[in-house]
């Protein structure tokens, strides 16, 4: 049976790993059924929040600001999650993101975990949906703020433990760690000359860029670079 195990949760600025940002961690350590300790890091992602995430979370540009930078929430979580097993609701993809930071860095993050959303899947077939919020209702799991992270990585912990006293002793292969399998592909800071080339664009266009220009991918700069000609055009020559 699961003894021990860190249940993290992660708020972002979008849904793929490759092109969006961490903007929330939040975690708890729980030990024989018990929370021992939590984790929670705001970041500054660096650029403008879509208002969609703004209107989910309740994270605005001024909070986000106040932030940490990237660097030090994911190497303070891992400190903190130690070689723990996670967990949490939709795993992999909390964990796509972290992944793609540790290959970014050349750090090797390589874990085991169990996903809440599987075991509902198995455990919980009659629950009209699946989702966390579903759930917490569906269980009576209470929570005193939606989709921030550290109360959700709480959450997924309840729901953890419900599932393990509830299918425990029945199914205790469903609750051994897997390994967590996710490919990320090193992305490159962009050079010199694109953000020469981006700075002008937006200078002449007079546009105002949602990402901070230092912040940017290789594939970022030359994504934005591309949207910026599509609509306004290029720089004419001297």
């Amino acid at each position: 049976m699961l003894d021990e195990y860190v249940a993290v949760d992660l708020e972002m600025t979008g849904l793929r790993a490759r092109t969006d940002r961490i903007l929330e961690i939040g975690a708890v350590k729980v030990k024989q059924g018990q929370i021992t300790d939590s984790f929670q890091r705001l970041v500054n992602p660096q650029m403008k929040l879509p208002q969609e995430i703004v209107d989910l979370t309740g994270i605005t540009d001024q909070m986000a600001a106040a932030g940490c930078d990237t660097n030090c929430a994911v190497e303070d979580f891992l400190v903190f999650s130690e070689d723990l097993p996670l967990a949490g609701h939709n795993l992999i993809f909390d964990y796509s993101f972290l992944k793609q930071y540790a290959a970014n860095h050349g750090i090797l993050l390589e874990r085991n975990g169990i996903d809440t959303l599987k075991l509902a899947r198995k455990f919980l077939p009659e629950a009209e949906k699946k989702t966390l919020d579903f759930l917490c209702g569906y269980l009576n799991i209470k929570r005193d703020r939606n989709h921030r992270a550290l109360e959700d990585a709480r959450a997924a912990a309840e729901l953890l433990e419900y599932f393990k006293e509830q299918f425990g002793q029945r199914e205790p292969e469903a609750f051994v760690p897997c390994y967590l399998q996710y490919k990320a592909k090193k992305q490159q800071p962009a050079t010199q000359i694109q953000k020469k080339r981006l700075q002008e664009l937006v200078e002449y266009h007079k546009i105002e860029l949602n990402r901070e220009l230092e912040s940017l991918s290789r594939s970022e700069a030359s994504r934005i670079t591309d949207q910026i000609y599509a609509r306004y055009g290029k720089v004419p020559l001297p």
